[in-house]
């Protein structure tokens, strides 16, 4: 039984990449170069929580872009596949994001 608890938290840590206290901006940014992420974070205007799949990749997102080096260590954009548009997320409201779509509650 130990064992598979053991299993389910090592399968957790993985699934999740983030949490608010350790934020790495450049494995997220690798992440979305990659793939899709899902990226939680709060919007500033409105304190709602947003849960958004998001990428950086072109074969993904069928953008056409040229994504160079970052200038801003407080922003990471991103397109949002969720509202086929270019989006901003500011570090700081980031709660969690993992690699992957959203899951199902």
């Amino acid at each position: 039984m130990n064992n598979i608890i053991a299993k389910l938290i090592t399968s957790m840590r993985m699934e999740i990449h983030h949490t608010r206290e350790k934020m790495d901006s450049n494995k997220i940014i690798d992440a979305l170069q990659k793939g899709v992420v899902t990226i939680v974070f709060e919007k500033i205007d409105t304190k709602e929580i947003r849960t958004m799949p998001c990428t950086l990749n072109q074969d993904i997102s069928k953008q056409t872009m040229r994504v160079g080096k970052y200038s801003s260590n407080d922003t990471i954009v991103c397109y949002g596949l969720d509202v086929d548009a270019w989006r901003d997320v500011k570090i700081n409201t980031i709660i969690e994001w993992y690699k992957g779509y959203p899951k199902d509650d």
